[in-house]
């Protein structure tokens, strides 16, 4: 290993001023990136265009005294990538390209390494060649190999699993079926073990990359699954051994700090960690619910990703008139406002906005969320704890007494919170609340069925909001399809739309999971309360009466606010057919 050792006088920085590629000057600013971000001085070289990687390349392999390769000349075999793992070659920022016989040749970025070759030797059982390849064509082959996501890491996992499934069968251990059973002290250690911990991790971390909402852990009678929902859908990921269920559902109630002997009742919890992904820091934060069912414990955890949080409500998919008439509402004084939709519709996310848009020093503000799933600098917000007696309507009763301007209530479940809410909004408070309806007219038929009189209603709400998520075309593979005029007309265009329309679909890419479709959008149907509107409330006019009269008013539909994403090109028809009705 000593031929590897450079030359302490041969330092790369003074051999490019030597070979006059680069000057003194440029050496410097080089010293001075490197500081800031890191790397080696050549990366930073080339980052700053002033060398070429071929130069970097020529002059390490005559500096280490190694021979050098261009990285993009090779088709790196998957069987070799398996020898090194994927966080060992980040670590040490190299790469192996080759293996003949007992040797596996390992592109380093630093082949005086002794500690990196010792460590793939021990870990592989070969003999190491090292060759010298730039820093950044190593960062890109890695990249390439083993991918942005971490499905390495969870293939490597599961093999280990794999293994490990397979001694115990050798061995004919024999596994308890009874899940009762088995204690907490073996529940506990499984959890801890290895492979279980760095596959828990693994999916946390995949499911962040592949921007999933929510991560289902379902146990079945012969196999164990797990889903990701990603921009409204369900994709199964991976199926770990069945054996393995316990395991992994107590590292996850660890995780969230729920009771791991308890399985017969649900529990709810919260995961708040950090994790490095792709050298970034990352802190993550789920709520896990775990629900006992005939095979064994079901495991959601949704994330609370406030990164993917949009405060700008020119964002969130409102057209230009809805979105006046929203802001127009939620800047009175006093009254109410409902956001409507089914669960995973984006309610939470522009009651936020609003809060938003509102939040300043001279107001105060208060929630009250079950659960509260992101923190407000500047909102008081409390979280409902329904063991102890603190529900809606007992802190919204706790709020008057606190002077509040603005209230955000998380959910209108039954009468005593509704009364209460309508109550609050008569007597000078802006109330903000959420509710379970399929569109803005059947909220008024809801809350009047809750038991609240339709006088009540007709003064208190300002304005009703209902919306649903729908998939957008991926920008990467969007392409022009040819659609009937005559089933446009059926979904609602008008026959001059129809005609002029253009209609596009995700053909389906890497970029997008081959659905064709990335990232989510919302449908708003705004339905504010004109005089006209309140009279027909107080006269007892149905959901029907009402959304007609609404229409002719102005109200963009649920399924107008599609059609009109349609015919911008953001989303396909089928979602909106998916989501919507006539």
């Amino acid at each position: 290993m000593g031929g590897l050792q450079p030359k302490m006088a041969d330092k790369i920085g003074d051999m490019l001023i030597k070979s006059g590629l680069i000057t003194e000057q440029q050496l410097q600013e080089a010293l001075q990136l490197q500081k800031t971000n890191g790397g080696k001085i050549g990366f930073n070289l080339v980052k700053l265009g002033y060398v070429k990687e071929e130069d970097i390349t020529s002059l390490l392999s005559e500096q280490y005294g190694v021979p050098a390769i261009h990285l993009e000349h090779f088709e790196i075999d998957e069987s070799v990538l398996k020898h090194v793992p994927a966080d060992m070659a980040q670590k040490f920022l190299l790469i192996p390209i080759e293996r003949t016989g007992a040797t596996l040749t390992v592109a380093m970025t630093d082949p005086s390494n002794v500690f990196a070759i010792d460590q793939i030797r021990f870990k592989t059982g070969y003999n190491v060649e090292p060759v010298v390849a730039s820093e950044a064509s190593v960062r890109k082959a890695i990249e390439k190999c083993y991918g942005g996501s971490s499905e390495m890491q969870l293939k490597e996992v599961m093999d280990d699993l794999e293994k490990l499934q397979n001694l115990s069968e050798e061995a004919e251990v024999e596994v308890k079926e009874d899940e009762q059973e088995m204690s907490e002290e073996a529940l506990k250690a499984a959890s801890e073990d290895a492979p279980v911990v760095r596959l828990v991790n693994a999916i946390i971390i995949d499911s962040i990359r592949k921007g999933a909402s929510d991560i289902h852990i379902e146990p079945y009678e012969k196999d164990y699954r797990i889903r990701f929902r990603i921009d409204g859908l369900l994709f199964e990921q991976l199926r770990p051994p069945i054996k393995m269920k316990d395991a992994i559902a107590s590292r996850i109630k660890i995780l969230a700090k729920m009771d791991i002997s308890e399985k017969r009742l649900p529990q709810d919890g919260r995961i708040k960690t950090k994790m490095k992904i792709d050298g970034k820091t990352k802190e993550i934060d789920y709520r896990v619910s775990t629900v006992p069912t005939l095979y064994g414990e079901k495991i959601a955890m949704r994330l609370l990703d406030k990164e993917g949080l949009k405060l700008d409500m020119t964002k969130l998919g409102f057209e230009p008139e809805s979105l006046e008439r929203f802001e127009r509402a939620i800047l009175k004084p006093y009254g109410m406002i409902l956001v409507t939709g089914p669960t995973s519709s984006g309610k939470t996310n522009t009651l936020y906005s609003a809060i938003g848009r509102l939040n300043t020093t001279d107001t105060n503000i208060m929630t009250a969320e079950d659960p509260v799933e992101f923190s407000i600098h500047g909102c008081n917000q409390v979280h409902m704890k329904e063991a102890v007696g603190l529900n809606f309507a007992a802190a919204l009763r706790a709020f008057l007494r606190q002077d509040p301007n603005i209230i955000l209530v998380g959910e209108i479940r039954d009468f005593e919170t509704a009364e209460i809410a309508i109550k609050a909004a008569l007597t000078g408070h802006l109330v903000l609340s959420t509710l379970h309806t399929g569109d803005a007219p059947s909220t008024v038929s809801r809350l009047v069925n809750m038991g609240l009189e339709p006088f009540l209603v007709a003064t208190s709400i300002h304005l009703i909001q209902a919306q649903r998520l729908v998939r957008k075309i991926c920008p990467d593979c969007k392409e022009e399809i040819q659609y009937p005029k005559k089933a446009l007309m059926d979904i609602g265009f008008t026959e001059e739309e129809a005609e002029a329309a253009k209609i596009y679909k995700g053909k389906g890419c890497k970029n997008c999971n081959q659905t064709g479709c990335r990232g989510r959008i919302g449908l708003m149907e705004v339905m504010e309360l004109s005089d006209n509107l309140r009279e027909m409330i107080l006269m007892g006019a149905n959901a029907l009466e009402l959304r007609r009269t609404a229409i002719q008013e102005g109200m963009i539909t649920l399924r107008r606010s599609g059609i009109i994403k349609i015919m911008q090109g953001l989303v396909p028809v089928e979602e909106v057919l998916r989501e919507t009705v006539l």
